[in-house]
């Protein structure tokens, strides 16, 4: 097939990557004059394992292709995805005005039939919007799809590429065809393709979202209730993961979410609940709990060393709010070194790929960066883990020890073995621990 996907973010970028791999002919569409000349050239923006490699040998086979051009982009297209940022506005709404400029450009620049299709997380009622838009300013027939995706940074390639589940919103049976003969390479082994309506369809990506997002919520809470009755939140996980009506995924505690999607796909479907006239109380609660955890590792360290942390310094290993991305949009280590910072702290910090995304965006040189984790403990109060990378997990405690001024480690995400720690020596905290 011949495919359109406007917008390459981290969504377009990954989707129109996977359908090339999968022997379509893609052409991704981008205003940004400045990144389609670097994806041209093979230049990833983004981090995600595996990407690159993918993206290069499809540009260089010829299936992928990268343009400013609408008329170039939608040349022969049968289907166009749209995959524009839809961000928060102050009231948790998704600002639709990306999604709808792209819908009127993919109208005015269509050759005949299209399936048009939303990839972009969107509320409900977004492919009405579109739809009128489409109507406005094309002759040509189009249906309008809604295909949510379900991608974790840091597996996306695999995700797309082996999907554990499509789901296809669609009113039209002449699209759900398109749509299913699309997708059918990829869930070969059995995995299903989901049809349904448009709207529950729309409804669908921000309810998994904000399911999981109660689920990391309610584990925190635990694990600060375990702080307080001196219990192990790691007993209890065992303990309730077993349940096969409850499973073990996504029952971790640690320092809040953060990410793209929980916190504004949170936001966004509370704001359209309270636009129908029903108040989401639970997620309106998981919303509060999560800004609150990201305040829990900071007031451990207040415990341990005062309130004002003038003349201290601290190692922070991740800044990235997940392994696996350079993503740091929500990301706790952001609170936790602002509050750090606004102590009198010193501050610095070591993560394998959002140093730069960190300097450039968010804290500046406010702190300091290490370029390796050990370099990062010399002279330091404490270390502090927030994100758990793999080269993270398991480090030379012995080493650790040795250039901490103090044996101090706070836990962020509860990977370090608290007795064998402490049994070395350190003082350990973790979070419900």
């Amino acid at each position: 097939m011949r495919i359109a996907v406007i917008g390459t973010g981290y969504v377009g970028l990954v989707a129109g990557t996977c359908f090339a791999e999968s022997g379509n002919t893609v052409t991704c569409i981008d205003i940004d004059a400045e990144k389609i000349a670097k994806l041209k050239e093979g230049f990833v923006p983004i981090y995600e394992p595996g990407l690159e490699e993918l993206l290069k040998r499809n540009v260089r086979d010829g299936r992928l292709h990268f343009t400013t051009d609408y008329a170039e982009g939608m040349a022969g297209a049968q289907i166009a995805f749209i995959a524009v940022g839809t961000p928060p506005g102050e009231d948790g709404s998704a600002d639709v005005t990306y999604v709808l400029k792209a819908a009127q450009s993919v109208a005015e620049h269509m050759q005949g039939y299209a399936v048009v299709v939303d990839k972009s997380t969107v509320p409900v009622g977004t492919a009405l919007k579109v739809a009128e838009t489409l109507g406005a300013h094309t002759k040509h027939d189009f249906d309008v799809v809604s295909n949510p995706e379900f991608l974790k940074e840091g597996a996306a390639i695999d995700d797309f590429l082996k999907p554990n589940r499509v789901v296809i919103g669609s009113n039209s049976e002449r699209a759900a065809r398109i749509m299913t003969e699309l997708y059918e390479p990829f869930v070969r082994t059995g995995n299903p393709i989901i049809h349904m309506d448009v709207a529950s369809a729309e409804l669908t990506k921000y309810a998994a979202n904000a399911m999981l997002a109660t689920r990391i919520s309610f584990m925190n809470e635990i694990a600060n209730l375990c702080d307080r009755v001196g219990a192990s939140v790691d007993h209890v996980r065992a303990g309730i993961g077993s349940d096969e009506r409850i499973g073990s995924r996504f029952l971790f505690s640690g320092a809040g979410y953060g990410g793209s999607c929980f916190p504004k796909d949170v936001k966004a479907v509370i704001k359209t609940s309270s636009d129908h006239g029903y108040p989401f109380q639970i997620l309106e609660a998981v919303e509060q709990v999560n800004e609150k955890q990201k305040q829990v590792l900071f007031h451990h360290v207040v415990e341990q060393f005062g309130e004002d942390l003038s003349g201290h310094r601290f190692a922070v290993w991740g800044l990235a709010f997940k392994p696996n991305t350079d993503d740091m949009r929500e990301a706790p280590a952001v609170v936790v070194i602002e509050a750090l910072l606004a102590a009198g702290a010193t501050v610095v910090a070591h993560d394998p790929e959002a140093m730069d995304m960190c300097r450039s965006h968010y804290l500046g040189d406010r702190i300091e960066y290490s370029p390796n984790p050990m370099g990062a403990l010399k002279d330091a109060d404490a270390l502090i883990l927030i994100t758990e990378w793999n080269e993270f997990r398991r480090p030379d405690f012995d080493a650790v020890k040795n250039a901490l001024k103090e044996p101090v480690i706070f836990d962020g995400r509860n990977v370090y073995p608290r007795g064998t720690l402490e049994e070395m020596g350190f003082r350990y905290r973790g979070i419900g621990r």
